[in-house]
């Protein structure tokens, strides 16, 4: 029998591209798909077209329209908390603007299951409108401690188990609003399950066109300007707050490591720079880890 797949697609104002995907999404090949729905209040028909499709496809479930979300993350929350578990066997995130390729999901049960994993995430092939294309690495060794500093990759390769998604479905609803302080979903389904016990695989392999494009809410961090954007969110405090926030969230605030850098004060900062080797996952990245926990100790110090 076919894996029984719920996808989750978030969406907003996405028109432009939701036919492509959703089209991508139903034509998997090796498992049977059912597609839920929730759109971030639109104004470009993006929740006329997903009603009526759903009346055309009962494979196809819009939750209750006209709700404002303000961002992917509260979307994506809401679509966990509402999903229905008992027909299927594992569930998997989507954004509105990619195209999956037909043997996306497959590969992912079939990685799993070779893993003895439960949670998978993957590179992707980012692709702009000039055709470029760009194969995007998060596939680098995990180490000990980087899911509490950044997600498993793009958080629309994301695949659960069941057992996994029922856990993280009951933790979200049991602190609903708790969670809605989080900026990024994919980063925090991650943390949790890397917390919570449950294996975590990253496949090296690409299975979906990742599409980049000006109202990308989160894209490929590439570039200068990237560069600066990141380094605008250390400075402003958002990303360590956000890692703070997450830890505690997820319930491992008062354990030896976190408790080391979680007041963010000076001396925490130093400290966390010296665990910059098991904080990220690239080695480039482990090292402005380091670099940038140092400077704003110094900061911090001049205050």
């Amino acid at each position: 029998m076919s894996p029984n797949f719920l996808v989750l697609l978030a969406a907003y104002n996405g028109m432009k591209w939701i036919s492509d995907q959703v089209h991508s999404i139903l034509n998997q090949n090796g498992v049977s798909v059912t597609l839920i729905i929730s759109i971030d209040s639109s104004n470009d028909g993006t929740e006329e077209w997903a009603l009526a499709l759903s009346e055309r496809n009962p494979k196809v479930l819009v939750l209750e329209t006209g709700k404002k979300f303000g961002g992917a993350a509260p979307n994506f929350f809401r679509l966990i908390n509402e999903a229905s578990l008992k027909e299927f066997d594992y569930f998997s995130f989507a954004d509105q603007d990619d195209i999956w390729l037909p043997n996306k999901l497959i590969e992912a049960v079939e990685t799993i299951s070779s893993a003895g994993a439960q949670g998978y995430s993957s590179n992707v092939t980012a692709f702009w409108p000039d055709g470029k294309e760009k194969l995007i690495v998060k596939s680098q060794p995990q180490v000990q401690f980087d899911h509490l500093f950044e997600a498993a990759g793009p958080g629309c390769t994301y695949v659960f188990s069941k057992e996994l998604f029922r856990d993280l479905q009951q933790h979200i609803s049991n602190q609903f609003s708790e969670v809605q302080n989080v900026t990024l979903h994919d980063w925090y389904c991650y943390a949790f399950s890397r917390t919570h016990g449950y294996k975590w695989v990253i496949d090296s392999r690409s299975h979906m066109l990742y599409r980049q494009h000006s109202n990308n809410q989160v894209g490929v961090n590439t570039g200068l300007k990237a560069f600066k954007a990141r380094l605008s969110q250390v400075f402003n405090g958002w990303w360590l707050n956000q890692a703070a926030l997450i830890s505690r969230l997820v319930g491992v605030e008062n354990t030896p490591f976190v408790q080391r850098w979680i007041s963010l004060r000076r001396v925490a900062l130093i400290r966390l720079a010296f665990s910059g080797y098991k904080c990220r996952r690239r080695v480039r990245d482990k090292i402005v880890f380091s670099v940038l926990c140092v400077i704003l100790a110094v900061l911090r110090h001049k205050k």
